[in-house]
């Protein structure tokens, strides 16, 4: 019996794999499952057509087998098995695919042929050289009596003989390496933790993967004392049949609920489950949950994104970022599907397009039924939006507001005119025929921006305001740019449009009047404005900060959050005074009798307005001292 040797390109490709491609050893056992799985598929088909076959068939299935001494860990199958040329083929030259090149027959002998195989034997076979010394594949096909021996102890090459086989299938015999320092292999014949990675990895393979299992059980008869053995028992370790594949009119609500909590460790039932069930360029099932409560760590940058991906009922990857867009990240759950061309690890996707397909689906499947949920449940809505309104709201303004025109529908804000939250799309439909502008105000509650004194005037006209009360809401606005044609325009603008002309022309002559007070008020508090102003927003308040240029109030006190010691951007902030206060009578006489006082009152003012807009004092001591000063 001579030895042959792998190709060269083999060779290197087998040596590339066992010590690089695959960083999880646990995917071994994955590889050869999937493999038996695929074997067992192809005889499946060929029975369906063939009656001799279907005859001679037992109970399709795979079959697991320990031997500790021997430290041998088998793979049995009784699927299609392989002659001497398809063993050649398969595991003499790595990376030919006797799958894909079975499904070519079919394909070439009947066009509406579906063979539903996904593997790739001869690749993910060779994963098992990262736990195995040496592997042998016994080997029969099911329309000979001829059986074959594999062995291969690795890179060196491998030999092929006869041998004796009373069945048909193939059993790969993997003689499990010793324990070093760094990996211990022997894990790999315990079978709890060969139930474990069946159930992680392979639970929804189609057919009964099977082993026997060491148990300790009462042998006594009934009603006897108990007498407790070791007894051996042949155990399915995979349930076949994943809860996303059966029909909605199977799975209760409940049913679904349970999968979640036990599935992605949550004591909580799902606020959302929302099922797929997609045929056309490419077929796939998901099952997608929105949890009803914000995921431990999920601000934080450990928080992995992505759903469970599955072909065929093998774990292809635990989280699939791909398929979900940054503002659907706390999505949960799983998708399936049997059109995806995997590479030789089927960690990575050889061929993207139908995952991208199934990505752009899903997201729009997420944004329908939120939407759903928003105008037919708007307290569950609301709900959802308290968890993860922030979220959305980030997609607007990410990637360059590519993701802009998928989520701007979902997007709410409390309002001046409603307790509930309202969309753009309703706020618009309430405008006044006379208002040009979509009003905002921003503040750190909705009950803080209510009693803002910039807000007075609006709410005289009898104009509805948003209330921005997340840091982000005004990048949010800035982003969206306009709405149905409508610009947006903060209460304070100084371009707001909230003035006729008569009221516009009237407030100027005022402003024009107390130009000079304006200016000294400027140069007594020095650099904490860039000027004041007596302002034609105010009704019963004395003053209140606004801004000029690009940078608000709310985007300072965001930027000031940020971590690092670099210069954070700062608003340039004009004092607005209320001509028709008592304070700004209080003032007016001062400067024209008592410079000094005129002075102090101007920075109580000032500070007065920083505390109204949620910022500190520009010098705390020296508030308190000219207040006291005022008390005597």
């Amino acid at each position: 019996m001579r030895k042959k040797n792998f190709k060269a390109e083999s060779k290197r490709l087998l040596d590339l794999m066992i010590n690089s491609i695959y960083t999880n050893k646990d995917i071994f056992l994955r590889e050869i499952i999937s493999n038996a799985s695929d074997a067992v598929d192809k005889l499946h088909y060929i029975s369906l057509t063939d009656e001799s076959v279907r005859e001679k068939s037992q109970e399709l299935g795979i079959f697991i087998t320990v031997d500790k001494e021997a430290r041998t860990l088998t793979v049995s199958d009784n699927g299609i098995g392989m002659n001497e040329k398809e063993l050649e083929e398969n595991l003499g030259t790595i990376a030919k695919s006797g799958s894909l090149a079975f499904k070519k027959e079919l394909a070439e002998g009947d066009k509406t042929a579906a063979a539903d195989i996904i593997g790739q034997f001869g690749v993910g076979f060779y994963s098992a050289f990262m736990v195995a010394s040496k592997v042998t594949v016994v080997t029969r096909k099911y329309d000979s009596d001829k059986a074959l021996k594999w062995t291969s102890e690795g890179c060196d090459g491998y030999t092929v003989e006869e041998c004796e086989k009373p069945t048909v299938g193939t059993d790969i015999i993997m003689e499990i390496k010793e324990d070093t320092e760094d990996d211990k292999f022997s894990q790999y014949l315990e079978t709890y933790n060969l139930t474990s990675l069946i159930r992680q990895y392979s639970d929804y393979i189609r057919y009964p993967i099977k082993m026997e299992i060491e148990k300790t059980q009462n042998v006594s008869p009934e009603g006897e004392e108990p007498k407790y053995e070791k007894v051996r028992e042949v155990e399915t370790l995979n349930s076949m049949v994943p809860i996303w594949q059966r029909p909605k009119s199977e799975v209760s609500d409940e049913e679904c609920a349970e999968y979640y909590k036990s599935k992605f460790m949550d004591f909580n039932d799902p606020q959302l489950t929302i099922r797929v069930n997609a045929d056309g360029l490419v077929s796939y099932k998901a099952m997608l949950f929105i949890p009803s409560k914000v995921p431990y760590g999920y601000f934080t940058k450990e928080f992995e994104k992505g759903l469970q991906l599955y072909s065929s009922g093998v774990l292809i990857m635990d989280r699939c970022e791909q398929l979900l867009p940054d503002h659907f990240r706390f999505v949960k759950g799983v998708v399936d599907t049997d059109d995806l061309s995997l590479n030789i690890s089927r960690e990575l996707l050889q061929n993207d397009r139908q995952l991208k397909v199934i990505a752009s689906n899903i997201e729009k499947k997420i944004k329908s039924e939120l939407t759903k949920m928003m105008n037919n449940e708007p307290e569950k809505y609301a709900d959802f939006w308290r968890n993860f309104g922030i979220q959305i709201k980030y997609g607007v303004v990410s990637d360059y507001g590519f993701h802009k025109d998928v989520v701007l529908d979902l997007v709410v804000f409390p309002s001046s005119e409603s307790d509930k939250l309202t969309t753009l799309k309703d706020y618009v439909a309430r405008m006044k025929a006379d208002q040009k502008y979509i009003y905002y105000a921003s503040g750190d509650s909705v009950e803080k921006i209510a009693s803002l004194p910039q807000t007075e005037l609006c709410r005289d006209k009898g104009y509805e305001m948003l209330y921005l009360t997340d840091d982000v809401d005004e990048f949010v606005i800035s982003g969206i740019g306009k709405f149905q044609d409508k610009e947006f325009k903060a209460v304070d603008a100084e371009d707001s449009g909230l003035l006729t002309d008569d009221e516009k022309k009237a407030a100027d002559e005022v402003k024009e009047a107390n130009k000079e007070l304006c200016d000294f008020v400027k140069t007594a508090v020095g650099d904490g404005i860039v000027s004041c102003v007596v302002s034609d927003k105010l009704k019963s308040k004395p003053v209140f900060l606004s801004t000029t240029g690009p940078v608000t109030l709310e985007m300072e006190k965001y930027f000031a959050m940020m971590p690092g010691d670099e210069q954070k951007p700062i608003a340039e902030k004009v004092l607005e005074l209320n001509p028709n206060h008592p304070a700004f009578e209080a003032l007016k006489n001062a400067f024209e009798n008592d410079k000094e006082k005129a002075e102090k009152i101007a920075k109580v003012l000032h500070n007065s307005a920083r505390l109204i807009a949620g910022l500190p004092v520009s010098d705390a001591v020296e508030y308190c001292d000219i207040i006291c000063e005022f008390l005597k």
